[in-house]
């Protein structure tokens, strides 16, 4: 198979869809691969490492997108790459998109085949290709929302650790998978006071059994969310419900009782947040402020520290690439559900019944349509 790895066009945004290593892997089964030139240049995979590796180095993504059997990214594609993708030609990457209906109406109109990392499954109920980016983003969560307390950023100007003779700042996440967890691993190792609020009991069970009494949980009610929130020095919006858009837990008359310079940050940005005061920022302009809370809520959170995400997501992706390119789509759709979970766009259905009731879409099942 021909792959293509074009360069992102994001803001900001400097990882790529596959290392040097595993370009190297797809071409020792037999591939062809096609880079775009200084693809991952900026995070230190130069086109010599690509081409040591066995790949192709390409001058313009027209080359990609006209040449390439299947292309992989990291970011939903852009309006201007939606419209260079072929009829019957396959798309690996993030979608996203609940909350995106222009990005979903050009792809339903290209014709491609569309896997959305996001929706891949495993069997133990997991998501795999959006846990790595979830672990980075909760780590950066903590990092980003540090930052945003400082009185320089228009912050409190609150320590989250405090120092002796002051309290530390009060964390609270609001949802206990892999971004929670990540992000509460990080403000408790800053010292701070963490809460995490979950409606699931066994995982507020497991996330006891692990912490102990460094981590306060609590179940999510949305008293306890006011309670918690306006209470808040940081807090970290980390639900998700795969494949749909984000439901809104932080109401706007909420930020009226919080306290001014507290800081919100919304890693469920990329399905349309879960703050009702969220809108998409980038890492050039990340936070703005509502009613004296300041709001970070850029979009590919990942994307600041690129080099440790294309290796983290690589190593994710890479398996299943090359499921793709070995067995070509219909058969490693057919032989892995898991995979067809990931199935979100087919030559123009949606195959995704998240979002075809987020965005009033009829629903296809996969499996039809792969007859």
């Amino acid at each position: 198979m021909l792959i293509g790895i074009p360069k992102e066009i994001k803001n900001n945004e400097f990882r790529i869809g596959m290392t040097p290593a595993g370009v190297r892997e797809l071409v020792a089964h037999g591939h062809q691969v096609m880079v775009q030139r200084d693809g991952g240049s900026a995070i230190g995979f130069t086109d010599q490492l690509y081409q040591q590796a066995g790949a192709e180095i390409v001058k313009e993504p027209e080359e990609i997108f006209n040449r390439a059997e299947m292309i992989i990214k990291v970011k939903e594609p852009q309006p201007d790459e939606c419209r260079m993708l072929r009829p019957g030609q396959l798309l690996f990457t993030y979608l996203h998109l609940a909350p995106d209906p222009e990005q979903t109406r050009l792809l339903l109109q290209s014709d491609c085949i569309a896997i959305a990392y996001e929706t891949v499954t495993d069997a133990h109920g997991g998501l795999p290709l959006l846990a790595p980016m979830s672990e980075v983003a909760g780590r950066m969560s903590v990092q980003a929302g540090a930052h945003a307390l400082e009185k320089a950023q228009g912050g409190a100007g609150v320590l989250l650790g405090g120092v002796p003779g002051v309290a530390p700042a009060k964390v609270v996440v609001i949802g206990g998978g892999v971004v929670g967890i990540n992000a509460a691993r990080m403000a408790m190792g800053l010292g701070a006071d963490v809460t995490v609020l979950d409606r699931s009991l066994p995982r507020l069970t497991q996330l006891d059994e692990q912490f102990g009494p460094r981590l306060k949980t609590l179940f999510s009610t949305a008293e306890t969310i006011e309670a918690e929130v306006t209470a808040a020095d940081l807090v970290i919006g980390a639900v998700l419900i795969p494949g749909a858009a984000a439901p809104k837990l932080v109401a706007r008359e909420m930020l009226e009782k919080m306290k001014r310079g507290s800081v919100l940050v919304d890693v469920a940005i990329d399905q349309g947040g879960c703050f009702e005061t969220s809108h998409a920022t980038t890492h050039e302009d990340p936070t703005y402020e509502v009613d004296g809370v300041i709001h970070y809520c850029v979009a590919n959170m990942p994307g600041g520290v690129a080099r440790t995400s294309t290796f983290a997501l690589t190593n994710a992706t890479l398996p299943y690439a090359l499921a793709l390119a070995d067995q070509g789509h219909k058969a490693a759709l057919k032989n892995d559900r898991h995979l067809l979970n990931g199935l979100n766009v087919y030559r123009g259905k949606i195959t995704c019944e998240a979002v075809a009731q987020a965005l009033n879409y009829a629903y296809h099942t996969p499996e039809n349509l792969l007859k």
